[in-house]
């Protein structure tokens, strides 16, 4: 099994689904040359040709809509953005379009369309290349949204995605892109949407997170343990819809919960989830929720980005605080 990093593995996921299926094409700005501004599609286009790998013109609105009209007539079209600030413009056709086309068919058609984005902090780039705006997507019914945290999990993800029914909002943390190695078996196994990972087992606090925050909460984790303090880290990696089911029956069991999001406090998912846990836990808590995030301002300019990204340090502050309530 290779040790792929996770931009591999998605490069991977996407060259097994395209190998399976050939309704799977991929559209997007320089993904075909180029491979993509992460390099994640890096040689798909001499393996499946300029009809399956399709370098766009520059407008994000048009080459989601054509996706769309792909998707409706029984193609899988997987859709990059070079980053997460530049889904805006397509808003139009993935909110009014692609979320409710079942719907609006009255499930006559579906939209089987994967929208790709590296996001988040990390890499010191501007500021509108650099948010996390996950809850906007969240809170459009009909779409999937779904973020990666690892290699394994951004290859099985994936293809899940890609096989799905209806249009799955799929983003990268590209801060962790290249971070880590992981051994992946390009076996074509899907992992299951919808579902929680719980990465590591505890009894006093539940950690939730998801995305790049992940290697944050497993090393506060860690140093909590060396205080005698058991945290169990769970990754949504699913946000919408999330698996409420696992976070309720870890919160119910530990009655501490600690809530961590790279994205700004406010309307920030991790309030779903922290309402989530005030409606289904109440009476198994002993101490308040806490939530520890990004502060209320636009990415700052790089030498500050370190100061506004939530970090381990202030994770640990948290599960301390949350522990002090007997």
């Amino acid at each position: 099994m290779p040790a792929l990093t996770l931009v591999e593995a998605v490069r991977t996921a996407l060259a097994r689904a395209m190998a399976e299926d050939e309704r799977v094409v991929l559209l997007g700005e320089d993904i075909g040359r180029d491979g993509g501004v992460f390099r994640a599609t890096e040689g798909l286009l001499e393996r499946f040709g300029e009809e399956r790998v399709i370098d766009t013109p520059l407008s994000e609105s048009l080459f989601v809509g054509l996706a769309v009209g792909l998707a409706a007539q029984g193609f899988r079209p997987v859709v990059e953005y070079q980053f997460m600030g530049f889904i805006y413009p397509a808003l139009d056709q993935l909110i009014n379009h692609a979320a409710r086309l079942r719907n609006r068919t009255r499930g006559r058609l579906s939209c089987p369309l994967v929208v790709r984005a590296p996001y988040g902090a990390g890499i010191r780039a501007p500021e509108h290349h650099s948010e996390s705006m996950e809850a906007l997507f969240a809170h459009i019914p009909g779409l999937r949204l779904v973020i990666p945290s690892s290699p394994k999990r951004a290859y099985g993800l994936l293809l899940a995605a890609i096989r799905d029914p209806d249009p799955v909002v799929f983003l990268e943390p590209k801060r962790i892109y290249r971070a880590m190695r992981e051994e992946v078996t390009d076996d074509g196994r899907a992992l299951e949407l919808d579902r929680a990972f719980i990465l590591r087992p505890g009894r006093d606090v539940t950690l939730v997170t998801w995305g790049a925050m992940v290697p944050e909460a497993l090393r506060a984790a860690e140093w909590a343990s060396e205080e005698g303090v058991s945290v169990e880290v769970i990754d949504l990696a699913t946000l919408r819809p999330y698996d409420a089911d696992t976070l309720l029956e870890s919160v119910a069991r530990t009655g501490r919960c600690v809530i961590l999001h790279e994205a700004v406090r406010t309307g920030g998912f991790g309030a779903e989830v922290a309402a989530a846990v005030a409606e289904g836990a109440l009476f198994s808590l002993v101490a308040p929720v806490v939530r520890v995030t990004a502060y209320d301002t636009v990415v700052p300019l790089p030498r500050l980005e370190d100061a506004f990204l939530p970090d381990a340090r202030r994770v640990r502050e948290a599960i301390q605080k949350v522990m002090s309530y007997r």
